[in-house]
């Protein structure tokens, strides 16, 4: 399996905190990852190094064999790799389909008059047509195309993760970042979307790593492989069943006790 992602070292300090510390770990192609550990202990900050959103303070960072330590967070997205945030950032007064349809890039290309034509002439490009038919696509792989004509500021909080998702998928990334894409979603929903993205990584064979705090419900999720972090460090990674019964992670996530916390704030 080859490596789409390769995080070696990564260190960042804010003054003289450590927020992560050498931290190292590789996503394969196809892979459905899952980063958990406690609030605080890095995991947001470990997506925001490698989105380019913040700069590393040590380590480096290589995405589908290329060094993008010190890339801009556009350039990261233009070789193929797409994150979402823990709120959602959607368009309120537009409709679903119409957030689906912003994000692709090169719409109306570098031609000024076509550019001007585009605007003028809805529908003219038969680009147009492929990204609408894309955009519906999306939302029939998420199951929620009845939603496509609703404005975003009429959706749940769990309609608008899933929306959120269908406009990462929009500019077919090889890489997905997720950051909390359940938190605050009731449990079938939250069931469901998991669901959808298993789907989304075995028909495409796109890589997702997702970041969850609750770790009784992730190792319930079907994905391959869990990075648990702690205090800024990686505690151990491996499968759901190798997570499961590592006492440390018992003993450093869940408590000395070893009994799951209704919930893993």
């Amino acid at each position: 399996m080859s490596s789409v992602l390769k995080v070696d070292g990564l260190r960042k300090e804010f003054g003289g905190l450590v927020a992560v510390n050498d931290v190292s770990f590789e996503i394969g192609e196809g892979e459905f990852v899952g980063l958990i550990g406690p609030n605080g202990c890095g995991k947001s900050t470990t997506f925001n190094c490698i989105s380019g959103l913040l700069e590393q303070t040590a380590g480096s960072i290589e995405m589908f064999g290329e060094d993008v330590s010190y890339l801009r967070p556009d350039q990261i997205q233009n070789l193929g790799m797409t994150r979402t945030f823990q709120h959602t950032r959607l368009w309120r007064q537009m409709t679903v389909i119409e957030n689906l349809l912003v994000p692709p890039r090169g719409q109306f290309g570098s031609n000024i008059a076509d550019q001007i034509r585009a605007v003028l002439t809805p529908g003219s490009n038969p680009s147009e047509t492929e990204r609408l038919e894309k955009a519906y696509s999306v939302l029939d792989q998420l199951e929620v195309p009845h939603m496509a004509l609703n404005l975003t500021s009429e959706l749940s909080g769990g309609q608008s993760k899933l929306v959120d998702i269908g406009r990462s998928m929009m500019g077919d990334p090889k890489l997905l970042l997720l950051d909390e894409p359940v938190a605050g979603v009731a449990g079938p929903l939250a069931m469901k979307i998991f669901n959808n993205l298993r789907n989304i990584v075995n028909e495409t064979g796109i890589s997702i790593l997702i970041i969850e705090h609750n770790m009784d419900f992730i190792l319930r999720q079907g994905v391959d492989r869990i990075i648990v972090m702690n205090e800024g460090e990686i505690l151990m990674q491996g499968t759901p069943d190798e997570v499961r019964g590592n006492r440390e992670v018992i003993e450093a996530y869940l408590g000395a006790s070893g009994e799951p916390q209704e919930e893993l704030e």
